[in-house]
């Protein structure tokens, strides 16, 4: 029996089917308490679940340059109890609701949120009220933070393969914006700042003119909304937030790095400067990553994988931030093989892009591919109230959760060609080969 190709695999088929069924709008109300925090209400009875968020505008890029790290500790420090409440308490009492909880920070922005049953609501308005009027900023605390984000580096970064990675390329991709650390930090800034300083920083930035409150899923709006004015109406606006307003110039020229790491296979590293998220370069910059790295059958994972069998892993994905942004290639060489030639083979896939037109046959390919991601990433009542806030903090129109798959629908295949002809230059971009301890040498083309 003769095998023949499919053109449309199964799995294809389903992704093309979900992207173009027309998704219901997700309607939602926003509007404003007279302290300045932004309040954005999504009622989903579907399931009796409710995630509670909050998102601040603040990341690491608003640290002083001798502290940073300061925003990342908050994502800690916050959990550590308030006026009314417990040291530990606040995930005890997540969890015996049945619920779960999390935080996480950017460059830009710190975001929590609570996911619970819906009758318990109350609890999750009360806890994250609390945390923005009454945290407790106490040497106790303090100093278990501190232990814990010592432990976070150590397991995530320090012990990681590769996980320098991250740090490594911001340090040499920027030498003025903020962007050149990461939320991690420094241990160092950490350990020498004093309680006034962390109390300094939450009077600060965790103010409600610096907030977002999103709410979505399985709730009674005129209800909620006279809790809202209960929890959060009392608590006093703040002081004008800071922003930095650094330009970063252009890279004077392509830097190049070896890092000895305790990994067993070396690593490529492209990353070239981009624009800021929002643009329409950014949106062709998200098509084109999906065109590079989208799935086994991408052009990187062909080439480096499959074919060459350079690499035993391979990708490209945009790091694309509130002021600027970065288009980041990378492989993990296949051993044997030289970091070089791995790069030359990358190097060889974005010179096709630049010079050729893909075929219109692919780009409808990466287009379902990308229209799917954007459907599935607001499948959930906690992603819908995260997409909210992060469109109302970032552009001020949080309905964007319902028009941005127009962005990306009017990239054209000769948006792809323009970007990578524009950014993805030599003279734009840091390449790093990650080795083995003792190997640098064996790094050289």
């Amino acid at each position: 029996m003769i095998a023949v190709k499919n053109t449309l695999t199964a799995g294809m088929l389903l992704a093309v089917v979900a992207a173009s069924a027309q998704a219901p709008a997700i309607q939602f109300e926003k509007y404003q308490l007279p302290n300045g925090l932004k309040v954005i209400l999504h009622q989903d009875k579907s399931a009796p679940v409710v995630c509670v968020s909050v998102l601040y505008h603040v990341g690491s890029k608003n640290e002083d340059t001798s502290r940073t790290g300061f925003a990342h500790f908050f994502e800690h420090l916050l959990f550590e109890g308030s006026k009314y409440m417990k040291r530990g308490d606040f995930d005890k009492y997540i969890t015996n609701a049945g619920g779960e909880n999390n935080a996480n920070t950017s460059q830009d922005r710190t975001f929590y949120y609570d996911l619970l049953p819906s009758n318990q609501l109350d609890l999750g308005l009360w806890m994250e009220s609390e945390r923005l009027m009454h945290a407790e900023i106490t040497d106790a605390g303090v100093e278990t933070q501190r232990q814990v984000v010592k432990e976070e580096k150590r397991q995530r970064v320090d012990n990681q393969p590769y996980g320098t990675l991250v740090e490594n390329i911001f340090k040499r991709a920027f030498q003025q914006h903020p962007y050149k650390w990461v939320p991690i930090g420094s241990m160092e800034h950490l350990e020498a700042a004093k309680l006034e300083e962390f109390v300094a920083f939450y009077k600060r930035y965790y103010v409600p003119n610096n907030a977002v409150l999103s709410i979505a899923g399985d709730f009674d709006i005129p209800s909620t909304k006279k809790k809202i004015e209960q929890f959060f109406g009392p608590i006093p606006r703040g002081a004008e937030v800071p922003r930095p307003n650094i330009q970063e110039p252009p890279m004077a020229g392509e830097v190049r790095d070896v890092i000895e790491d305790n990994i067993q296979l070396p690593a490529v590293v492209q990353a070239y400067r981009g624009p800021a998220q929002g643009t329409d370069e950014y949106y062709a910059f998200n098509v084109l990553s999906t065109l590079l790295s989208g799935g086994e059958s991408s052009r990187m994972n062909k080439a480096l994988v499959d074919q060459k069998e350079q690499a035993v892993a391979a990708g490209a994905f945009p790091f694309f931030l509130e002021d600027a942004g970065l288009f980041i290639n990378f492989a993990i060489t296949n051993m044997g093989v030289k970091p070089a030639d791995v790069e030359q083979t990358i190097d060889s896939l974005i010179a096709d892009v630049q010079t050729n037109l893909i075929s219109e046959r692919e780009f409808e390919k990466i287009r379902n591919q990308v229209e799917s991601n954007f459907v599935r990433q607001n499948a959930s009542v906690a992603g819908i109230a995260e997409s909210l806030a992060n469109y109302e903090v970032y552009f001020g129109d949080a309905n964007l959760i319902n028009t941005e798959i127009e962005k990306y629908r009017k990239v054209t295949r000769e948006d792809l060609r323009n970007v990578a002809r524009k950014y993805l230059v030599k003279n734009n971009r840091v390449v790093l080969y990650y080795v083995p301890k003792g190997q640098a040498g064996s790094a050289k083309p």
